[in-house]
């Protein structure tokens, strides 16, 4: 059953998409604009950026340097956008910052620019583009959260509680904003190859590129999903966990989790 509005072709849709300069965000980027799309791509590393947007036409791929920290850089991106474009149709987060961290080894600092970025800077995000879309009654937010966020898993001391907070903060936007005309898609991926899980020193189980991430997040914003998780294998083993009773939960994350 799809939550949202399907969507029959991203060719001119206007998308702004955060967090773009690599992994997840730099692969949704070539894909949206292979798809024809207009896409602002916006991220801490102008250089890396300005990679990506040469190898699109000037008019249909717009960079722009915005740190999710800074509220103020964000609103001169989104200003850019609309001056540019008039506005947008999807945002889509991906920023994100992952340290592997145990209780063992727990850094105040690094959990605290984890929720900075993975949590605040969503909310921050939100809080800039809802008015507009409000007013319009179209447009729709993506935020890229992680199958981290269903339960606690190792590693994930910091990193986790931050993707459990944008799952319960997706329902809730979905909640107040589907019936006023907005599309929310909640998205959590499993292992990708990024900048990120190359900090990992396990063995991850179903680990996929980050062009099959983009694929799978196209795939499912266009059929109107609002739960988007994969790959499947992984991620349904892991939402089947959290509904077990904590000690079968346990016994089977040591089993099949090693780490």
């Amino acid at each position: 059953m799809s939550l949202n509005q399907r969507i029959i072709s991203f060719y001119n849709k206007r998308i702004w998409i955060i967090g773009a300069s690599s992994g997840i965000g730099e692969a949704c980027a070539n894909a949206f604009l292979s798809h024809g799309a207009k896409v602002a791509i916006s991220a801490r590393r102008n250089e890396k950026l300005e990679k990506i947007k040469t190898r699109w036409p000037n008019d249909q791929c717009l960079s722009i340097t915005a740190d999710v920290q800074n509220y103020e850089t964000m609103e001169m991106a989104y200003k850019a956008i609309e001056n540019k474009w008039g506005g947008i149709d999807l945002m889509l987060y991906v920023a994100g910052i992952y340290e592997p961290m145990r209780a063992d080894n727990f850094q105040l600092n690094q959990a605290k620019r984890m929720i900075d970025t993975n949590l605040i800077g969503a909310m921050s995000a939100c809080s800039i583009v809802l008015p507009r879309m409000l007013e319009n009654k179209s447009g729709g937010i993506a935020i890229v959260g992680s199958v981290a966020g269903y339960s606690g898993l190792p590693q994930a001391l910091a990193y986790g509680p931050t993707k459990a907070a944008l799952i319960n903060y997706c329902e809730t936007l979905y909640y107040d904003l589907r019936p006023k005309g907005l599309n929310v898609y909640m998205i959590n991926p499993g292992f990708v190859e990024t900048e990120a899980t190359a900090k990992n020193d396990f063995e991850m189980p179903a680990l996929i590129s980050a062009s099959q991430a983009a694929e799978e997040i196209l795939d499912g914003i266009q059929a109107g999903q609002f739960d988007i998780h994969f790959p499947k294998r992984f991620s349904i083993f892991l939402k089947f966990l959290r509904l077990l009773p904590y000690p079968a939960y346990f016994y089977l994350l040591k089993k099949f989790i090693k780490i």
